[in-house]
């Protein structure tokens, strides 16, 4: 068997700073790293007078690279071609990796270990503000590093997955178009009426609030918070209520509810989702989330349809205000405003049954790249901490 070093990523990186000097009247291409494993991106062009910095670096194919803010999250990548030659912030730090020790894509998959996330995350707790796991931190950083054939190796199995969730991510996706297309060709001669006017009501979430119970009485125990995520997914976080505050049981998440999102980034905002018949008990509505109350002669499914409408969504997007790229808000106001499609109650349900159909379909599709990405990160964790070998590779050494 192989020997494997451990080594800090200081020995076997080194940070290149390629500075270029901002001129006037030049437009300049820029990168950074996204959150989550979604890897480095084009930020658009930058002027002097769109930018502050006077200097800026230059990356090239290759170079390893990540995001210093909340790099917990995953802000891991490598260069790639199309990238070459883009300029970084110091905010993302760029290293030229030496080639005849380790695989850049292998040192990446050094940072989408659940546990080393998890540690940098704890190594970063009660941090003010946005705080940086900076250059330093990365270079003491000890990585894995097995022989070259190995990482290679390593990399091809972790790859062909990746594959495979890439194609059920798009599988869905087109899915999903294809079923908005349904419906856009099924209500396009249907009349246009305000939503507000087949609304019985519009209820808010809540936040946490003090109880008038005696002090000593017994904690509230857990505040299930929801979310909506998507069309028709809905996901849950739990945290604990502070002793002497509860909710309110106008707050209370029912199966069959239909949620909207009225803050969130530019893209999520007007999410709308129907509350699963499975939902957990306890389950509380959020202050960032809202109850649309359909009247009799709105199908509830048909509500969460046409709110998912380029037109709707449209509407939504352009009503959104806020300061913060990442974090938007739309009225309850411009909600009922939101103008949709109306045809009668049965053709209603003939719509909504079509555009679900496929719906189901994205959704499996969906599932199983969930599932797949949890067999990928347990895969990958075995390869690394060597739980798994990988026997191929390990003849070549």
């Amino acid at each position: 068997m192989s020997e494997w070093r451990h080594v800090p990523a200081g020995k076997i990186a080194r940070q290149r700073r390629e500075i270029v000097r901002l001129e006037r009247g030049i437009e300049y291409r820029t990168m950074g790293v996204r959150w989550y494993g979604k890897g480095a991106y084009d930020r658009g062009v930058v002027t002097t007078e769109t930018v502050k910095a006077k200097s800026l670096y230059r990356a090239r194919e290759g170079d390893f690279t990540f995001n210093r803010i909340d790099t917990q999250n995953g802000a891991f990548d490598v260069v790639s071609a199309e990238l070459d030659g883009a300029l970084a912030t110091n905010e993302f730090p760029l290293y030229e990796v030496n080639d005849e020790e380790v695989e850049a894509r292998f040192l990446r998959l050094n940072f989408q270990r659940t546990e080393v996330l998890r540690r940098i995350g704890s190594l970063r707790a009660g941090s003010e503000g946005r705080a940086r796991w900076k250059e330093a931190d990365f270079e003491a950083w000890m990585v894995p590093v097995p022989p070259l054939p190995v990482q290679v190796r390593i990399v091809e199995v972790i790859a062909a997955v990746d594959e495979q969730i890439a194609a059920l991510d798009t599988e869905a996706e087109a899915l999903e178009r294809v079923s908005m297309a349904i419906a856009g060709d099924m209500l396009s001669n249907e009349p246009i009426v305000v939503l507000g006017t087949m609304l019985d009501d519009i209820r808010g979430g809540r936040s946490p609030q003090a109880d008038k119970r005696p002090p000593g009485a017994d904690e509230s125990g857990v505040l299930k918070v929801s979310a909506v995520t998507s069309f028709r997914f809905l996901s849950e976080e739990s945290k604990t209520l502070l002793p002497g505050t509860s909710m309110p049981e106008s707050a209370l998440v029912q199966p069959g509810d239909v949620l909207i999102t009225r803050a969130n980034t530019p893209l999520r905002v007007g999410a709308v989702a129907r509350v699963p018949a499975d939902v957990r008990n306890g389950l509380y509505l959020a202050d960032k989330t809202l109850r649309l109350v359909p009247s009799s002669n709105l199908d509830p499914d048909f509500l969460v349809v046409v709110m998912a409408l380029k037109s709707a969504r449209t509407h939504l997007a352009s009503s959104a205000t806020g300061t913060s790229a990442s974090m938007v808000n739309v009225s309850q106001d411009r909600i009922r405003e939101t103008p949709i499609p109306l045809p009668g109650l049965a053709r209603q349900r003939e719509v909504s049954s079509a555009v679900l159909s496929v719906r189901s379909n994205a959704d499996a599709a969906r599932a199983e790249a969930a599932r797949l990405r949890n067999t990928r990160s347990g895969l990958l964790t075995g390869l690394l901490d060597r739980t798994i070998e990988i026997e191929t590779a390990e003849l070549e050494v």
